[in-house]
């Protein structure tokens, strides 16, 4: 089997030696590119010879899949495989495994962080000081005692309660089917937004959740209550969160993932919306998640070989 690394994903040079031997001795090859593709060709000439593929969150269309003759299963360093054309690898017998897991306390740590940047103005407040200014009268609000509302209940989303749960918080959420989550009142949509101070997002993409937060939900939300955003880009309508933030029918927003990845276009629709928190996609990169993350992959790819295959996306 040929095993091609389309990107780097963290793996150090003495691991990725290491590797290479390992497969070696078990009769395969390991290839690596140490440089991300700059476009769709240089993707195909790179990996058209692929029995394995390993990739991260780089754009694959179907051309690529075409491509790739001999290719049987791809191990995905990341969560969501919705960068790939899933319908033309069922179709061609192409096996998914994602990165399950890998970064559920980052993601989880990096919403409550957010959210009291948001609260306490953390950043405003470092450019104050920076410019020799004060507060200005400003006061900020305490996590503690507040409503934090859920969607998605899913291993981030559970992390997010426990950790609000310390910080004093009262948890509700909102989940396709009943989780049964220990100090977490399951609501439906509407009470959850027309109830929350906080509204975080940890919902997959799908054709379900395109859009799932526009106008209609943003209006049910209190004047002064924050949204997150560390799930995907396209759960929310940003046309629609930009009028909600600028009319002050929301008091602000943190989000930590795009359309694209960063940088953004100068022009980008969120930019110029008050108190707004804008973070580069880091919700996943921290050291720990990333050593994580490259073990799942690898494991992904023996269970495969061995027959006991993991993690298995469709």
């Amino acid at each position: 089997m040929k095993i091609i690394l389309l990107e780097p994903i963290g793996i150090s040079n003495p691991e990725i030696d290491q590797l290479k031997t390992k497969f070696t001795s078990l009769g395969h090859s390991f290839i690596n590119y140490t440089t991300k593709p700059k476009n769709n060709a240089e993707i195909i000439e790179r990996v058209a010879s692929a029995d394995i593929l390993i990739l991260s969150n780089i754009n694959i269309s179907e051309d690529v899949i075409n491509s790739c003759e001999n290719l049987k299963m791809i191990s995905v360093a990341f969560t969501g495989v919705d960068h790939l054309p899933m319908d033309l690898c069922n179709k061609k017998n192409i096996l998914v495994s994602n990165a399950a897991g890998y970064s559920n306390h980052a993601v989880a740590e990096l919403t409550i962080g957010s959210i009291i940047n948001l609260l306490r103005r953390i950043v405003w407040g470092d450019n104050q000081t920076r410019k020799g200014l004060s507060r200005e009268g400003f006061f900020g609000s305490e996590l503690h005692g507040k409503t934090l509302g859920i969607i998605g209940l899913g291993e981030i989303g559970q992390q997010v309660a426990k950790l609000a749960n310390v910080f004093g918080c009262k948890v509700i959420a909102y989940n396709r089917s009943q989780k049964n989550i220990k100090d977490v009142e399951e609501v439906n949509l509407e009470t959850l937004l027309k109830s929350s101070d906080i509204v975080s997002l940890h919902v997959p993409l799908t054709k379900e959740t395109k859009n799932f937060i526009g106008k209609e939900e943003l209006d049910l939300m209190k004047s002064d209550s924050i949204i997150i955003n560390t799930a995907r880009a396209l759960v929310v309508d940003n046309l629609a969160l930009k009028t909600a933030l600028k009319e002050g029918l929301i008091a602000g927003a943190a989000i930590d993932i795009y359309e694209k990845e960063p940088p953004l276009e100068k022009n980008y629709i969120l930019f110029d919306a008050p108190n707004t928190l804008l973070l580069p996609h880091i919700g996943y990169a921290t050291k720990e998640a990333i050593q994580l993350r490259s073990k799942i992959v690898i494991d992904n790819i023996t269970k495969w070989l061995n027959g006991t295959p993991q993690n298995i996306m469709s």
